[in-house]
């Protein structure tokens, strides 16, 4: 059993340093992604602004100092990586760029493993892993508050305030237009169930003088 665990934690030795520097290595560069990540966030100013890509700014560079601690042992291995890169094509385009960075985290454990780098394949799926579930779990990279947007035609004289506060903690009236004899009005809400946005559908969709209600979630429309 004790070869086991000589054989998982410290078998690549020359090449890491120790599991402790791996381990340092790659929370260093955690905290520099999620510095780039902020920085991003915060002074991006032109439109398509995308939560995923934001997030996975934070997890390239532990990716890419994952890869970089497999090539620094053995000038074969760096070329071997350089080569499973260049073979590897895709047939299907990946539109999201999480995606793209969880890809890039399969193939790098793969030549962690094949390479016989077994406690560097174990630290990196341990601290990628937490740090996937730390972006899921904090929304990080969202700068939006509300969970739906709302557009309905209504009349002019329809007080819509009551039915919208029993539903949402935070509303925010995003446009509003004069259509005819009404109101064209667009919502930003936070509801208080996201669950059961469809019973706000409803009861709006039942209320005298509103027409042509729809909900989007805010997961249907690129961040701005």
């Amino acid at each position: 059993m004790s070869n086991w665990i000589d054989l998982l934690f410290f078998s690549d030795y020359d090449g890491v340093g120790s599991p402790e520097q791996a381990l340092f290595l790659l929370m260093l560069a955690f905290v520099i992604g999620q510095m780039i990540g902020w920085t991003y966030m915060w002074t991006h100013r032109v439109l398509s602004y995308s939560q995923t890509f934001t997030s996975s700014l934070v997890v390239l560079p532990v990716l890419v100092a994952l890869m970089m601690m497999l090539m620094s042992g053995s000038v074969f291995i760096a070329f071997g990586l350089l080569a499973v890169f260049a073979v590897v094509r895709f047939r299907n385009v990946l539109k999201d760029t999480r995606d793209t960075y969880f890809v890039l985290w399969a193939m790098v454990e793969g030549m962690a493993v094949g390479t016989r780098q077994e406690s560097t394949a174990l630290i990196g799926v341990f601290v990628v892993g937490m740090i996937s579930f730390y972006l899921w779990f904090t929304q990080f990279g969202s700068r939006q508050r509300y969970d739906v947007v709302l557009n309905l035609l209504c009349a002019a004289d329809v007080n819509l305030t009551g039915v919208l506060k029993r539903h949402s903690r935070r509303i925010q009236l995003a446009a509003s237009r004069k259509v005819g004899d009404g109101m064209d009005m667009s919502y930003r809400l936070q509801l208080r169930d996201p669950a059961r946005s469809h019973e706000l559908q409803t009861e709006l969709e039942g209320t005298n003088g509103v027409q042509r209600v729809s909900l989007f979630m805010r997961e249907d429309e690129s961040e701005v």
